[in-house]
């Protein structure tokens, strides 16, 4: 039987909440401004990648500054740490900009994942759903692969 370490777990998911806030809640805001700028949608796509990629790592550090001290699984900020927040944070912002491309409604000829993800208004919500799920989960699988496939053993933030 395997025990879990209940503090811990809720201790790193608040740290993992504090970044998925920070991301959150700048997804909408970053991808209405580009839009309105009538941009490609790859450059939406790259912005809100690069957006909330530093949203949710501007997140991971300033937990790491206020949680550390009072939670003992939150290690406090190093290079060591900063590097591989840096990497989970790439790879949460790849899941934010495949969820750009549900939005089969903006610039559809450019979107190269709409017959993936694509929500049409015929969709159901709960087709919605799947399809926004499969998106985020797209993209952090990319993301990730590609983390797996560079970086050597052990260098990677989920190693």
């Amino acid at each position: 039987k395997t025990s879990v370490d209940m503090d811990s777990t809720i201790q790193t998911a608040a740290l993992l909440a504090t970044g998925t806030i920070c991301s959150g809640c700048s997804w909408q805001p970053v991808v209405n401004a580009l839009q309105s700028m009538d941009l490609p949608f790859y450059a939406v796509f790259a912005g809100t990648w690069i957006a909330c990629t530093f949203a949710f790592n501007f997140g991971l550090r300033v937990a790491r500054n206020l949680y550390s001290a009072s939670m003992v699984a939150v290690e406090e900020p190093t290079f060591d740490n900063g590097k591989s927040d840096f990497h989970l944070s790439l790879t949460i912002g790849a899941a934010t900009a495949f969820f750009v491309a549900t939005d089969s409604a903006y610039k559809p000829a450019e979107n190269f994942l709409l017959n993936v993800v694509g929500i049409s208004d015929t969709d159901s919500v709960i087709k919605a759903c799947l399809l926004a799920g499969l998106s985020t989960a797209l993209g952090f699988g990319v993301a990730q692969t590609l983390f797996n496939i560079l970086f050597p053993v052990g260098k990677c933030w989920i190693d």
